[in-house]
């Protein structure tokens, strides 16, 4: 007598793995346009160069949204990238000084916060990683794209974060984790666009 062998079904290892191999397709993909989406707006050296910042923020984001943590090579390479496109200026050692200047700024504003909010707390509010990447934004932003970027980071991280309690049922706690760099880091490569928007580019 013959068995009838059972109905072959997906294994959740299988199952997870064909949805882990869907989202790195689809990262890849707005990473892709992204990049394009660069060039396209500012055609030339700085384009390049903001095309190559992307992919660095999106490493960014994702590192940062999974383990809490910005490695510092990623964030040096944001300033380097920045750093070089400030010197394709008319007054290259004029826009160099502009951008650490604004990288400077930007950073000691967010380092104010993070010493503030352990006084206040007695626990990081912001980490160190985060403080340094301001300074990436700084050094890639202007002043008016600076504010931008980080209310938009902001408010991506705060309607994530209601999101994520509504559709888990947890409520909402004062000591929950929130990894910013996840939001603030897209936010700036947006900020980017903007300062070109503002600039009549786009």
């Amino acid at each position: 007598m013959t068995l009838s062998s059972p109905a072959r079904r997906s294994s959740p290892t299988r199952l997870h793995a064909t949805g882990d191999l869907a989202g790195k397709v689809a990262l890849a993909a707005v990473v892709m346009a992204a990049m394009a989406a660069s060039l396209a707006v500012e055609p030339s050296v700085v384009g390049l160069l903001a095309a190559a910042l992307v992919p660095v923020l999106a490493a960014i984001a994702i590192i940062d949204g999974r383990h809490f943590i910005i490695p510092d090579s990623l964030n040096a390479l944001g300033l380097l990238l920045g750093l070089a496109a400030a010197a394709t200026a008319p007054e290259p050692v004029d826009g160099v000084i502009s951008a650490i200047l604004g990288g400077a700024g930007l950073a000691l504003m967010f380092l104010a916060i993070r010493l503030g909010y352990r006084a206040l707390r007695g626990r990081d509010g912001l980490g160190l990683g985060d403080v340094k990447l301001a300074a990436v934004a700084g050094v890639w932003l202007s002043v008016t794209a600076m504010p931008v970027a980080v209310e938009t980071a902001a408010l991506a991280g705060l309607m994530a974060y209601g999101i994520r309690r509504l559709t888990t049922g947890r409520a909402v706690r004062v000591r929950d984790r929130l990894p910013f760099g996840l939001f603030f880091a897209p936010a700036i490569w947006i900020g980017w666009l903007f300062d070109r928007w503002s600039a009549g580019l786009m």
